[in-house]
């Protein structure tokens, strides 16, 4: 983890206290979600702790299985052995894909969860990432397969986001 403090002025007399974090004492990695929602639906209850503790590049191993049995026993989508979703991934490879609880991002090209064309190459603040979740999950090989269970039903973000940084929108 690394930390970083930015602080800009036009005035160049001012004097500019760089200061480290405290790391002195003890930290507990609490939850991980790379992915929304993720975690929550795959990871079966009594393992929850573990994979929030486990670091990524493990987790694959440790739960792939678990999040295919989850996703299989959830989603007709992928009821019959060979079943795939709109990316072409078996139930196998999909979680696979799912078990390393990490955010991509394309360092050359469009930043997206999915815009059609661009798969997990990023986030961008207006990605509906819910419902692409839900797509991947439930929607089979051309996104027509269980429309009910499919879409969140939430299209925007409650108010619209800013056009200059920070970006997110304020609070209401």
């Amino acid at each position: 983890m690394a930390l970083v403090t930015f602080n800009c002025t036009n005035n160049d007399d001012t004097v500019i206290i760089e200061q480290s974090p405290d790391f002195s004492g003890v930290y507990m990695q609490e939850d991980q979600m790379g992915r929304p929602a993720v975690n929550t639906v795959f990871v079966s209850a009594d393992a929850k702790d573990q994979f929030n503790v486990t670091v990524p590049s493990n987790q694959s191993a440790a739960f792939q299985s678990m999040f295919q049995t989850n996703l299989e026993a959830l989603s007709p989508a992928f009821a019959n052995p060979g079943d795939t979703n709109a990316l072409g991934q078996t139930s196998a490879a999909f979680t696979s894909l799912l078990a390393t609880d990490v955010l991509n991002v394309s360092l050359d090209g469009t930043t997206t969860f999915y815009d059609g064309t661009n798969v997990l190459t990023g986030r961008a603040l207006a990605d509906d990432v819910i419902t692409v979740e839900l797509l991947l999950i439930f929607g089979g090989e051309d996104f027509s397969e269980n429309p009910g269970l499919s879409n969140d039903n939430v299209d925007a973000n409650d108010k619209p986001f800013l056009t200059s940084f920070p970006y997110l929108a304020s609070p209401w």
